[in-house]
């Protein structure tokens, strides 16, 4: 059996190498190694796989947050609402802009945002919801995009775990991540599932006038070279990602089947293990699996992690510590107790290895492991 990896990246490359290569040598070969014709290639590319107007592609995650709040123009001590259990990048850029970051409590089974919460976080200065699609499946977004339009705010989909996702509404529509709010944000950190082989982001809208001006502020807030019409910063894919990207675009629903076969896989192996609670899939959303995230009950979690790294089996804590308890974070009046199902789940939650390279062994050692650890 092979050695057990959280993402096996090398495998994957190995698997599409012709097509990589050739895509990586057409670049050399013309040298264009800054906006270069394959960005808008992968750009098109990704809007009509997300069936939405304007994709513009840009350096990282978080630069998409940053550009997305510039461009909607918020000014300091402007409140912007997101969930208290998520990677920092997104309260991160939100402080970096002197903005006010409103922590809200996530539902203890989806580990989203729960919608039940945001009404009442909602003041005067309240400007946008920042849902993140957390671990692969899209938050509530019917009930997001109702309480966004009643107060007149705009919605930010942090989509950097769930792309590909497919929610569908109350009357039968159905709309990929990162497409139904104001302006979606994504990330192809490697590990993503669809990841390059560097830094990478994109930001998406169905606004004209708002994607011409997300494209300028990551161009320096120019239109045409040399005239700078807004503030901007320096946010560029580079070519040889868009490159690797859309080769890499093409598998993107086949690397998401995979991940549902693993996940399928530890949900039957799993099941009724008293003390573990497997992930609980959204009736609205489907499931792009970036993350399979386990909950250990009776403070046996670091415990089966430990138990786990003796066969080299590795796992992942995602995260340990509550954005609200992060020392950069912390504000007076709000201590520990302040989210208690977010502090409940950083100290149970557990991802096992999902990607699209796992053996039959692996997943089999993995499971049987787990089930011996519980006996």
């Amino acid at each position: 059996m092979d050695k057990i990896v959280m993402v096996d990246l090398h495998t994957q490359y190995q698997r599409i190498k012709g097509e990589i290569d050739e895509a990586i040598q057409q670049v050399l070969n013309t040298s264009a190694f800054i906006q270069g014709p394959q960005v808008q290639q992968f750009a098109e590319a990704l809007a009509t796989y997300n069936d939405v107007d304007f994709v513009i592609p840009c350096a990282n995650g978080t630069d998409a947050l940053q550009i997305a709040m510039m461009a909607l123009e918020y000014k300091p001590g402007d409140e912007i609402v997101l969930p208290v259990h998520t990677y920092v990048a997104t309260a991160e850029v939100i402080a970096l802009l002197g903005l006010t970051p409103v922590f809200t409590e996530v539902d203890p089974d989806t580990f989203n945002i729960d919608p039940n919460q945001i009404q009442e976080k909602i003041t005067p200065c309240t400007r946008a919801i920042v849902p993140v699609h957390l671990y692969g499946q899209c938050a509530d977004m019917e009930a997001i995009l109702a309480i966004a339009k009643r107060n007149n705010l705009d919605v930010i989909e942090d989509t950097a775990q769930a792309l590909g996702a497919i929610y569908t509404f109350s009357d039968g529509r159905k709309m990929r991540a990162g497409t139904m709010g104001t302006i979606g944000t994504t990330s192809f950190f490697p590990s993503k599932n669809l990841g390059c082989y560097g830094d990478g982001g994109a930001l998406l809208t169905r606004d004209s006038k708002l994607a011409e001006k997300l494209k300028m502020i990551a161009n320096h807030g120019q239109r045409i070279k040399y005239h700078h019409d807004i503030i901007g910063i320096n946010s560029r894919l580079d070519t040889l990602q868009a490159a690797i990207l859309r080769v890499k675009l093409n598998y993107l629903d086949e690397y998401i089947s995979a991940r549902n076969a693993v996940a399928n896989f530890y949900d039957q192996k799993l099941s009724s293990i008293e003390g573990l609670q497997r992930p609980q899939r959204s009736r609205q959303s489907t499931h792009v699996f970036h993350q399979y995230t386990l909950r250990i009950s009776n403070n046996r979690r670091d415990e089966l992690k430990t138990f786990l790294e003796k066969r080299e089996i590795p796992s992942m804590i995602y995260y340990p510590v509550p954005l609200h308890l992060q020392k950069a974070y912390r504000r007076k009046g709000v201590e520990e107790g302040a989210f208690p199902i977010t502090e409940t789940l950083s100290a149970e939650v557990i991802s096992l290895p999902i990607h699209t390279e796992m053996s039959e062994d692996q997943l089999l050692f993995i499971a049987n492991s787990i089930k011996e650890f519980f006996n």
